[in-house]
């Protein structure tokens, strides 16, 4: 039991549990912008908010875990990741299958508790945070496959509050998808010689560092005018764009921690600031939907 904790310790921390606070604060504003749009009488809230974490956590640690499995060779050969544990031997992968398909079966498993139509979409769900794993193989657009595996939660939310679509959260969706492949090429700006030489493909392999950096700059600009169009959409007050503007000021803070001949301040970037950017998101658009 002692060898099967410490094996669940490691697989945590291969897959960053922890960063699953980069999605689910837009997940949880895609829910509470259901239940504001249902006048505040779903039944059952509570319960829905538990089933929608579980569900975020669920394919977020079946898509990473997947992730890590699928690139455990490419990682061996990438100096920044060959200490990651599959490579080194740390965590076999037949531990690593059985987590991936664990979380894979809580997210059904949620996604069923919800209603009837996230139990109909949870497999396509799956599909779409799975390809991402294989993109980098064949398209240097592969940072905004992950962005709209990202962007996809707080559609998902909505479905799981409604038990339908409404065109109107897609301009969240949009915004997730531009943020999340914005920072997503900032990182991979470290692999910018392996990706080149293992003939892989991304933005920065395609663009060079100062190009990827520019195009990375887009995208976050992007995102802030998805967030105004939603805002607008649902006719939000002075809190919502309050929380614009206090992810504008993240935003520029994170592009000017790195440039183009200076990336030792990439984690800084990618982690801290976007963990924030998430949060303090969350926190006024909650302010904004509950009270205002």
């Amino acid at each position: 039991m002692a060898t099967f904790f410490s094996r669940l310790r490691m697989t945590l921390d291969m897959i960053k549990f922890e960063h699953s606070v980069f999605a689910l604060p837009f997940a949880l504003t895609g829910a509470l912008l259901a239940w504001r749009a249902d006048r505040f009488q779903t039944e059952g809230l509570a319960w829905k908010f538990v089933w929608i974490v579980l569900a975020m956590v669920g394919a977020r640690s079946a898509a990473m875990a997947f992730n890590r499995l699928l690139d455990a060779g490419i990682d061996a050969r990438n100096p920044r990741t060959k200490a990651r544990h599959i490579p080194s031997g740390l965590l076999s992968r037949r531990f690593a299958w059985g987590f991936t398909i664990l979380s894979a079966i809580a997210f059904v498993a949620a996604s069923a508790a919800l209603n009837p139509l996230c139990l109909k979409l949870s497999p396509l769900a799956l599909a779409i945070v799975c390809l991402y794993s294989y993109t980098k193989r064949f398209t240097s657009f592969s940072h905004l496959v992950l962005g709209f595996a990202l962007g996809i939660a707080p559609a998902a939310a909505w479905i799981a509050i409604r038990g339908s679509l409404d065109a109107g959260i897609l301009w969240l969706t949009a915004a997730v998808t531009l943020w999340t492949a914005g920072f997503d090429i900032i990182y991979a700006c470290q692999d910018f010689e392996f990706d080149r030489d293992e003939g892989l493909f991304s933005i920065p392999r395609r663009f060079g560092i100062a190009g990827a950096l520019r195009i990375s700059r887009l995208f976050h600009t992007g995102m802030l005018a998805c967030l105004i169009l939603l805002s607008m959409s649902f006719q939000l007050g002075w809190a919502s764009w309050c929380g614009i503007a206090v992810v504008a000021a993240l935003l520029v803070y994170e592009h000017g921690l790195v440039k183009a001949d200076d990336l030792s301040r990439v984690n800084a970037a990618f982690f801290t600031v976007n963990g924030w950017v998430g949060m303090v998101f969350l926190m006024f658009w909650a302010a904004d939907i509950l009270y205002f």
